[in-house]
């Protein structure tokens, strides 16, 4: 009989590839861009990847800030959790305590928190209960894996917003924007010894411990080259997208001939 795989090492996976593995999936199923598209700069994600990518460039976001922790700290990244394709973004353990982060990427909207509530632009989101959630979680079964009761803090950390307005802390978990995550982290009080953070450190880095059926060993600088290609495709886009913009004064020349190259100038300079 063949032995399944080794589930590959958590301390290997890196920052967003839960998300990314999601993207590319989603991004491959997206038909090519035309060549007059291209020349005008329209994006090559569509409605159903542009979400997914834009989560992806949060949680590397994230995932940069949390290589500022000293050697103390372990940090994961991309935790599959669970039995099916749940993660959590990033779980830290260190003197400070155990912390498991749901990051979120809202870049340039203004986010209010009161209490148990957290709303982007207005709109309520759950990501208090999400975050409370995966700390529960992540509590359990730490805990379980060392035999010892492991406290876990949920953090919901805000990627590149305009305004975080706290009105009220929330009960059950932090939120923070990504520039105030390593001060936050890096001025709390220690409370778990060496030996207790070598002790969940060594649990918290088996794959069994989150995941009833870990997958085997993936290829995560396949993963990294496919994501780098998008993202430059992506900027390229965004860079023509610009030069057209500054060309307005030309493109409504266009507009007034009624030439179809004009409409398909305004169609592309509408995309991501």
């Amino acid at each position: 009989m063949i032995a399944d795989p080794a589930p590959a090492p958590l301390t290997e996976r890196f920052a967003a590839q839960s998300v990314i593995e999601e993207l590319l999936a989603v991004q491959a199923l997206v038909p090519p861009r035309s060549r007059l598209r291209r020349i005008f700069g329209a994006s090559p994600l569509n409605d159903a990847s542009w979400p997914w990518y834009k989560g992806a460039l949060g949680e590397i976001t994230v995932g940069r800030i949390l290589a500022g922790l000293g050697p103390e700290w372990l940090v994961l990244h991309a935790v599959p959790v669970g039995s099916g394709w749940s993660d959590i973004d990033h779980v830290l353990v260190g003197p400070a305590g155990v912390f498991t982060l749901n990051t979120k990427n809202h870049a340039d909207q203004s986010i209010w928190v009161a209490g148990q509530t957290l709303m982007v632009s207005g709109k309520k989101q759950r990501h208090l209960y999400n975050a409370a959630h995966e700390a529960a979680r992540a509590s359990k079964l730490l805990s379980t894996a060392t035999g010892a009761a492991v406290e876990v803090t949920g953090v919901v950390v805000i990627v590149e917003p305009r305004r975080l307005t706290v009105r009220e802390k929330p009960r059950q978990v932090m939120v923070l924007s990504e520039r105030q995550l390593l001060g936050f982290l890096q001025r709390r009080h220690p409370v778990l010894n060496a030996e207790q953070v070598h002790g969940i450190a060594a649990a918290a880095m088996q794959p069994r411990t989150w995941h009833t059926k870990p997958t085997a060993r993936g290829n995560p600088d396949e993963l990294k080259r496919n994501f780098a290609a998008l993202r430059d495709l992506v900027d390229q886009a965004r860079r023509r997208r610009v030069a057209w913009a500054l060309g307005v004064p030309a493109v409504g020349v266009l507009m007034l001939t009624g030439g179809q190259w004009a409409a398909a100038i305004m169609h592309a300079l509408t995309n991501r």
